[in-house]
């Protein structure tokens, strides 16, 4: 599935919210034919957050992608369904999880992507974000990338793939993919990278991050409205690749 975040509530259900879960579920119902179709989600994604490749598993036999996307709501769309193996859990199965965050870098606030993207008019020094997301590969502590207040009792991650992508003049992406995520972590990982990008820490810094340090000592948080889940592997499959053809080092700034 893909889906637009910006007026949910996130994927789960919550009471007097609106949700991606009750309206997919709702949805699968109807064309099943059933009063009620519990779906398991690779991954949980909070309000405001998107998805590109989201992958849902439920008991039961494939439904119409067709059928079930006419009776959706227009910022979802199921774009497949098939028979999964017996057993088969969205969640539990899978080996990894991918996510990018986007960020538009220009002095202009954006008016079309403005729930879909990072505005962000300052400097941003590639290289030093590049390397900052080199660090990243590999198994680290991310204490501080997460919410001390988490429900998380194992902090350690271990992360596959990591990169940025200059996508146009004024767009760039981060990626990563990994065996896990923690709340926030993603969304903290980009603002304190971008504190490094600004001068306001070194990589050294970033790096020392990775060590278990508490919450207190990483930057903020960056807005929901610029993640995107980006699919879920299985099987030991990645999502993504171990680079990126596209990938730029140079420096980009803001107009």
């Amino acid at each position: 599935m893909e889906y637009d975040g910006s007026r949910f509530c996130g994927w789960s259900r919550q009471p007097g919210a609106r949700s991606v879960q009750e309206e997919v579920e709702r949805a699968l119902g109807v064309v099943l034919r059933q009063p009620a179709v519990a779906l398991t989600v690779a991954g949980r994604t909070d309000a405001g957050v998107h998805a590109l490749g989201q992958v849902a598993s439920y008991a039961g036999s494939p439904a119409s992608a067709r059928s079930l996307n006419a009776l959706l709501p227009e910022d979802v769309t199921v774009l497949s369904c098939k028979e999964a193996p017996p057993g088969f859990d969205a969640r539990r199965d899978a080996t990894s999880r991918a996510y990018t965050y986007r960020i538009l870098v220009r002095a202009g606030r954006p008016a079309l992507s403005r729930r879909r993207v990072l505005h962000w008019p300052y400097r941003i020094d590639a290289q030093v974000l590049e390397r900052c997301a080199r660090a990243l590969v590999g198994t680290h502590d991310f204490t501080a990338f997460t919410p001390t207040d988490s429900e998380h009792v194992r902090f350690s991650r271990r992360v596959l793939t990591c990169f940025w992508l200059t996508a146009g003049e004024e767009m760039i992406e981060f990626w990563i993919e990994a065996d896990a995520f923690m709340r926030y972590m993603n969304r903290v990982l980009v603002g304190t990278m971008l504190e490094v990008s600004s001068g306001r820490r070194s990589v050294g810094e970033f790096q020392s991050l990775l060590e278990g340090r508490p919450r207190s000592e990483a930057g903020r948080t960056a807005p929901a409205h610029g993640l995107y889940f980006a699919g879920a592997g299985y099987g030991g499959k990645p999502v993504l690749e171990a680079g990126a053809s596209n990938r730029s080092n140079s420096s980009v700034s803001s107009p």
